[in-house]
């Protein structure tokens, strides 16, 4: 425990600035999720909860005394979030992959090696879906918005669109639709200024680096959603 402790607790110094290890950590776990989601694998998910706990602790830097002794409770509440919502889209990314498995095996019950298949297939929301995201978009941001407030939290309306806009994200992920990528970017437009702002340098940095490999990301889901396509109009009927 005591080397645990010293290494969560440790900091870098860049700049004359403190910065914790955890928070370098944990985004370092976030960006390995993030690509671990492109490549649409299950271990995207526990990797990223990893992260999530990391960082939970590093956004509540009142609470948890960091260099910063800021609390911002939309990022350390989406943390939480990530968690649950992870807990779900492992489940579902595990059980469309054990479904791809059988598939394999049932199309060619000899052969004793099975290539892995992708744990979900992309494709665009419904129109009726992608409505429901934007209202569910507005009226969260201005309920957590209030809720941040009254917390104390800093910056509580970007912090409460980060948060609104991660859960949107996350669990657009986890069902595979293609438009999660263009929020993560909505999310990044606003979460470089406030982290900048607050001292978080090293989530700062990470979420521009984020806003070009979410660019990557979704051109890659979208070539894979238009070879989907094209494969299910050359098959024959």
């Amino acid at each position: 425990m005591g080397v645990l402790n010293s290494l969560l607790e440790s900091t870098l110094i860049i700049g004359g600035v403190p910065i914790l290890w955890r928070e370098i950590i944990g985004n370092l776990f976030g960006l390995a999720s993030a690509y671990g989601g492109m490549k649409r694998v299950v271990w995207a998910w526990p990797v990223g909860i990893i992260g999530n706990l990391l960082l939970f602790t590093v956004f509540l830097g009142g609470v948890f005394h960091t260099p910063q002794n800021l609390d911002l409770y939309g990022q350390a509440g989406r943390q939480v979030m990530f968690l649950c919502v992870s807990l779900y889209g492992w489940w579902q990314w595990s059980a469309a992959k054990r479904k791809g498995l059988r598939e394999c095996q049932d199309v060619d019950p000899s052969r004793s090696i099975v290539s892995e298949p992708a744990a979900v297939q992309p494709h665009w929301a419904s129109k009726q879906q992608r409505l429901g995201m934007v209202v569910f978009a507005i009226i969260a941001t201005v309920v957590f918005a209030g809720v941040f407030q009254a917390l104390g939290s800093w910056g509580p309306w970007a912090d409460a669109w980060i948060f609104v806009g991660s859960m949107l994200a996350t669990f657009g992920m986890a069902k595979g639709w293609t438009e999660f990528w263009l929020i993560w970017i909505a999310v990044d437009i606003v979460g470089v200024p406030l982290l900048l702002s607050a001292g978080y340098y090293p989530s700062a940095a990470l979420y521009v680096f984020y806003a070009a490999f979410v660019l990557w990301g979704f051109f890659t889901w979208l070539k894979v959603q238009r070879q989907q396509a094209s494969s299910a109009l050359s098959s024959p009927r």
